[in-house]
């Protein structure tokens, strides 16, 4: 089974829940806190690969909730620029094993990277379901 460094927000509910699925699957997670990491541009912008700029971003974010950051209308240099600023942007969880990164927690594409056996039925785990007054996936 994988190695999976797993960067998360700390205390939230989804990335809880995923890591739990990637242990019960038989991987091994080492957890670091998103927004503490040092990140560099050029890092941050590995994890997301081929995706559009707009995938890029936690839509759960407050300022994308309330309207202040419209994701569809940023270059990349913008976007990247955004998220270094406030780690609460970035799309959650980031996920690396060896030399391979993934953005998200999309358990398909999850499952077809480094499998995800014994997992159980697909489901969403990468929408924040809570009211943003509560949501503590999203507060720092």
């Amino acid at each position: 089974m994988a190695t999976v460094i797993f960067y998360e927000k700390p205390g939230c509910v989804n990335n809880t829940r995923q890591k739990k699925l990637l242990t019960a699957a038989g991987h091994q997670v080492v957890a670091r806190n998103l927004l503490t990491q040092s990140w560099q541009p050029e890092r941050l912008r590995a994890f997301f690969g081929t995706l559009a700029v707009p995938h890029w971003f936690n839509y759960s974010a407050p300022a994308i909730k309330h309207g202040e950051i419209e994701p569809d209308r940023l270059t990349e240099a913008q976007a990247l620029a955004m998220m270094l600023e406030n780690p609460l942007l970035i799309r959650r969880p980031l996920m690396q094993v060896g030399d391979s990164l993934m953005t998200g927690f999309d358990q398909q594409a999850a499952a077809d990277w480094i499998g995800l056996k014994g997992s159980g039925a697909t489901q969403d785990l990468e929408s924040c379901s809570r009211p943003l007054a509560q949501a503590s996936c999203n507060h720092e």
